[in-house]
């Protein structure tokens, strides 16, 4: 027994030496490639150390001095560098009653950062495999100091790239808590940009508390600055915040989060942040540019590689005007030549996630007409969005819409079906007169097809009809006479009269053809005129090449038979007459006077007002105004 226990004393005495003997050649440098491996293993990623390699393991607080460190992908990535360092020294504060494993201090020096993140969310700079799930508590950081790490960041789930310097640091404060400071600036998404991020004192975080920290970050036309807490410091999958955002274009803030937007003029955006790993909830959103506003609530999941989108929008007023590159520059909106707009969607920002979006606006201004309980569902599956149904009041009548853009390709295919019932057409005129020209229940259907990214390129390629009528009606008398251009309908004109006569009925129907507009059926009848027509729109030019004529019902002792013309655009039309017409009636008219007698010219410019009226209903059933169907349930060619 005696030999025994001696035998076991020297075993245990060696083993502390050799124990010793090994921290202690470990502290002067031995057993370097061990080290390395050893430290490798424990962060989960290729390390290499191509300078001094200090370890002082024999320590209350054990310190790692490296220098020419450089830093690999982990597995969960393709093979490359996280990050490379001039030199690292890293001090360690030893769990003890009261207190947890931390890092004492940290201090990089001539760092440069490879930062990646994929489509699916794997990132170099995650502790663990994201795949795996569960939650890794890392160590607090008591102090950090690193200058002017330059930094380049690829992510891929934010549409993020950024290359520019940041540094980190405790900054002065009272006592030992030290505040927390990191700054940084260079392009991010190819615009300059700055930003600077407080928190609380490292010192003081503990992972039984939350951790806060304010935020502001600029570019070239937009601010974004805001406050925030992590519920379990430092885990940056629980992130609770609340921002403010201001700039010139909303469009701009894609510069600062990656977010595609759409231009406005001047505008302010707040609301409150909250992610739970893969899962985002914005709320309270509330934004504003020019008199329009919205808001609403949005939550976003990230966890199959696609974004998930669903939001709840509401506006009290929308403007078309407030929206596009030109708004806010009524300079611009005076110059614009085009009444179809030339805004440009991006296919890419389609295809990007899926989406299921409620929207209710109590006023849309498009223009000069005014929609009203404006209610729309919209719907994105894999590059395909769906708007439908969409309906509003307008004009004391009803719109249904339903809107189909297949985005998968560059160059969307786009399907339109729109309904407008019983609208109220004389009030159209509101603002140009208080007793408008024309007055009547409209109905309109239109069914179109074609492609392009923006209003004017699908109306340029369009195929299909656009069909009008107006039911119990009312024109005003000087319209409908000066269409046959006689010497009543001129009469009424100077004299300025507001008198009316009943429109019977008002068809247009028109077939689109690659853009072109042709008129298959032109038709107003008034109790004193019949006004037909027919001619061609161009979607592409906005050019209008319309002629109408009007067949007076009674006689007419001097009525110059001249076609009307409609020429100029959409956004400018023009009305004049035919001259050759005239010349040429009014040349029979001197050549009868020469042959025969001066009553034989007059005889020229009389019309025995021979014309019927049209058959109404036969015009509206061929039209298809009397179809009820929603276009939301009827098919779309």
């Amino acid at each position: 027994v005696r030999r025994g226990l001696v035998w076991a004393a020297g075993a245990v005495a060696a083993l502390i030496v050799a124990t010793v003997a090994f921290v202690a050649a470990v502290d002067t440098g031995h057993f370097r490639g061990l080290m390395v491996r050893v430290i490798a293993w424990g962060a989960g990623r290729p390390v290499t150390v191509d300078g001094l390699l200090e370890v002082h393991l024999f320590s209350r607080h054990p310190r790692l001095v490296g220098e020419r460190v450089t830093i690999g992908n982990p597995p969960w990535m393709p093979p490359g560098t996280a990050a490379e360092l001039g030199k690292i020294s890293l001090t360690i504060e030893m769990p003890r009653f009261g207190h947890s494993f931390a890092v004492e201090q940290l201090d990089v020096d001539a760092a440069t950062l490879h930062l990646r993140r994929d489509s699916a969310g794997h990132a170099n700079w995650q502790w663990t495999d994201p795949g795996t799930g569960g939650y890794t508590q890392l160590p607090i950081i008591r102090g950090l100091s690193m200058p002017n790490a330059h930094v380049e960041l690829d992510d891929a789930i934010r549409h993020l790239q950024f290359e520019g310097t940041v540094a980190a640091r405790d900054i002065d404060g009272s006592g030992e808590l030290r505040p927390l400071r990191i700054e940084g600036q260079g392009r991010l998404n190819g615009r300059s940009v700055t930003f600077q991020v407080d928190g609380d004192a490292l010192v003081a975080a503990s992972h039984a508390g939350p951790y806060r920290f304010t935020f502001d970050e600029r570019s070239i036309g937009s601010r974004l600055t805001g406050s925030g807490v992590l519920p379990r410091p430092f885990d940056f999958d629980m992130v609770d915040t609340t921002f403010d955002a201001s700039g010139a274009d909303l469009k701009d803030l894609y510069f600062l989060v990656g977010v595609t937007l759409v231009h406005t003029g001047s505008y302010r955006l707040s609301g409150k942040l909250s992610r739970r790993g893969t899962h985002y909830q914005l709320s309270d959103l509330v934004v504003s540019s020019g008199k329009s506003d919205m808001q609403g609530t949005m939550s976003i999941e990230t966890s199959s590689g696609r974004l998930q989108v669903d939001a709840d929008l509401r506006s009290q007023l929308l403007r078309l005007a407030d929206l596009g590159a030109h708004a806010g520059d009524l300079e611009a909106g005076a110059r614009k030549s085009l009444l179809l707009s030339d805004e440009m969607l991006s296919p890419g920002a389609v295809r990007h996630g899926d989406a299921a979006v409620s929207f209710h606006a109590r006023r849309v201004l498009l223009g000069g007409v005014l929609l009203q309980a404006v209610a729309a569902k919209m719907s994105i599956d894999h590059g395909v969005l769906v708007a439908a149904p969409v309906s509003a009041d307008v004009l004391d009548g009803k719109l249904n819409a339903h809107v189909r853009i297949d985005a998968r390709t560059d160059d969307p295919a786009v399907s339109l079906d729109v309904k407008i019932a019983d609208l109220q057409f004389g009030q159209l005129f509101q603002k140009a007169a208080a007793e408008p020209p024309v007055e009547g229940l409209l109905r309109a259907r239109v069914i179109v097809k074609g492609r392009g990214s923006s209003v004017h390129q699908v109306a340029a390629t369009a195929t299909g009809t656009l069909t009008a009528a107006l039911l119990r009606g009312t024109i005003r008398a000087s319209l409908a006479e000066l269409t046959g251009i006689d010497l009543r309908g001129l009469g009424l004109l100077l004299s300025k009269t507001k008198q009316q006569t009943a429109a019977r009925c008002g068809v247009a129907s028109f077939v689109a053809d690659n853009g072109s507009l042709t008129a298959q059926s032109l038709v107003v009848d008034t109790d004193p005129v019949l006004i037909t027509g027919n001619g061609q729109i161009s979607l592409e030019s906005e050019a209008l090449d319309l002629v109408l004529r009007g067949r007076p019902k009674s006689l007419r002792l001097v009525r110059l038979r001249s076609p009307v013309l409609v020429r100029g655009t959409l956004a400018h039309p023009s009305v004049g007459i035919n001259a050759r017409k005239a010349f040429a009636q009014t040349a029979e008219a001197v050549a009868l006077g020469v042959v025969a007698t001066p009553l034989a010219a007059v005889l020229a410019f009389v019309d025995p007002g021979l014309a019927k009226d049209a058959d109404c209903a036969a015009l509206l059933a061929a039209a298809g105004t009397l179809d009820n169907r929603s276009p939301a349930t009827a098919p779309v060619h």
